[in-house]
């Protein structure tokens, strides 16, 4: 039996399909109490501020401790995985993500909050980091993979906008402690389930490719990026430009590291695949978007329209029923049929002209008719795409690559979501400072700050439409795969090594 098989499995014989979706249930309950967690804690932002005397700069640590925690360790988290073992690094952090969530919900003040909430971050790296490589490994026929995906894609499209209802709801009927109490039954629930229902798979072992002073690099400058760029407005244009300089450093050092090392954490060379590249720079764009879209609406939706925390949520809802029923009816068919590119690209204009509606939003806005329009675009659209790009970033992967892979393909997510929500709020907030200073009415100065950040998204939208077009476009000849980019990778090491024996 091959060590890389479950157990109990022999190698080439398939999980059984019962078993199959089974695990797919339960890999989406864990993927969804992190989503949930990730958008929950947005609305409940003012009332967990006068509970703990927070700052204004202090408030956003309650984001962006989870946001560094989880985006700097998703890379490794995914290399462990293969060489612990997927199942293991899954149950793992969904304990500690549990625990955590606990820890958050119990906090009296800010020091404890925070600590918890990084903490919180580190688990939920550890249990999405290696979901999609778990999940290509049990659906390896390409239909049926292009529908695992979409129900993945939409539970987790659903997840944030039930994040953001919960938050309202939870915040107004109780208080903000509940949001994060919630996840001690969903967390109970899905470690048992996952105990039972994933199958075991030993890993590589921890000889057989761990790169310790690598990861340490690698880790240490996704962390300082994402702290970089959640900090930005905080920090001013030359500590921001240092820390810049210092996070292109460490990935430096990284990348000399990986030329040398004897079992490399990642094989540079697997970004000759124009797949991998391609998928995972559209996503940045995407992500990028659409996490403006749903951090700036919700602002919209509070400060220029007038709504509480539970109108705001009830308002987010229509976006993922869109995502969840075209998901699930619609998009693994248009896969299936003609392959992900063309969906990518629909999804990826209905996306860009979503987030052009929204740069129209007037200070006296109607919910109806200036808002849910651009929203069912961005469902439509999003439903077309993140389904085609997981697909295209996972395609060609090597089993034992699998939980990197993954990781990749959700750190570039955290990078994106990042990016987006730190420029787009100093632009919007940038601007509606400036139209203040000259005399210009709040509300009005607030929605211009809005109108000015769904643009900059709409441009940032429709690069990743420009990269999806010419990067990913299938040619006459094949594309390069993950696959056969890490074979071409280990090739001068396997000369080398014939040559040392010689």
């Amino acid at each position: 039996m091959s060590e890389r098989q479950p157990k109990g499995q022999s190698q080439g014989q398939p999980t059984p399909p019962r078993s199959r979706w089974a695990s797919l249930a339960v890999l989406s309950s864990g993927l969804l109490m992190t989503i949930i967690d990730g958008n929950i804690v947005t609305v409940a932002m003012p009332s967990i501020q006068s509970d703990l005397g927070f700052s204004a700069p202090g408030l956003a640590w309650v984001v962006n401790a989870y946001l560094i925690a989880f985006g700097g360790l998703l890379l490794l988290a995914g290399r462990l995985g293969d060489l612990v073992g997927r199942k293991r690094m899954f149950v793992w952090g969904l304990a500690l993500f549990t625990a955590a969530s606990v820890l958050c919900g119990v906090a009296t003040d800010q020091g404890a909050l925070i600590a918890a909430r990084a903490v919180q971050g580190v688990g939920g790296a550890m249990t999405s980091a290696v979901v999609l490589g778990m999940l290509v490994a049990l659906f390896p026929e390409p239909r049926e993979q292009a529908k695992a995906i979409a129900v993945f894609s939409a539970v987790g499209a659903a997840g944030g906008a039930l994040g953001t209802f919960l938050g309202g709801a939870l915040t107004e009927t109780l208080n903000w402690h509940w949001i994060f109490l919630i996840n001690l039954p969903i967390g109970v629930v899905a470690l048992v389930a996952a105990a039972r229902i994933l199958a075991d798979d030993r890993g590589t072992g921890l000889g057989g490719g761990a790169d310790y002073p690598g990861a340490a690099l690698i880790t240490g400058a996704l962390m300082l990026t994402v702290y970089t760029i959640v900090g930005s407005a905080e920090h001013g244009t030359p500590a921001t430009l240092g820390l810049a300089a210092l996070s292109l450093a460490l990935y430096a050092a990284f990348a000399v590291r990986q030329t040398r090392a004897a079992r490399p954490l990642l094989r540079l060379r697997v970004f000759r695949s124009r797949t991998l590249t391609g998928a995972n720079a559209v996503q940045i764009a995407m992500i990028a978007g659409m996490y403006g879209f749903q951090y700036i609406g919700a602002l919209y939706f509070q400060r220029v329209l007038g709504y509480g925390e539970l109108k705001t949520g009830f308002a987010f809802l229509p976006a993922p029923v869109v995502i969840g029923v075209l998901m699930l009816s619609v998009s693994a068919r248009l896969i299936g049929r003609f392959g992900p590119y063309r969906p990518l690209l629909a999804g990826l204009t209905l996306i860009t002209a979503g987030l052009a509606l929204l740069g129209r939003l007037p200070a006296d806005g109607s919910y109806v008719v200036d808002v849910l329009p651009p929203m069912l675009l961005l469902g439509a659209g999003f439903a077309a795409a993140m389904p085609a790009v997981t697909g295209l970033a996972m395609s060609g992967v090597r089993e034992e690559d699998a939980g990197l892979a993954s990781g990749l393909f959700n750190t570039t997510q955290v990078v994106g979501g990042s990016l987006g929500l730190a420029a787009l709020t100093t632009l919007a907030a940038s601007r509606t400072e400036g139209l203040l200073a000259d005399g210009g009415r709040t509300l009005a100065a607030t929605a211009d700050g809005y109108r000015l950040a769904f643009w900059v998204a709409t441009g940032i939208a429709a690069l990743g439409l420009a990269v999806a077009a010419t990067v990913l476009r299938p040619g006459r000849r094949p594309a390069v795969t993950v696959e056969q980019a890490v074979e071409q990778a280990d090739e001068p090491r396997e000369a080398a090594a014939a040559r040392s024996a010689r």
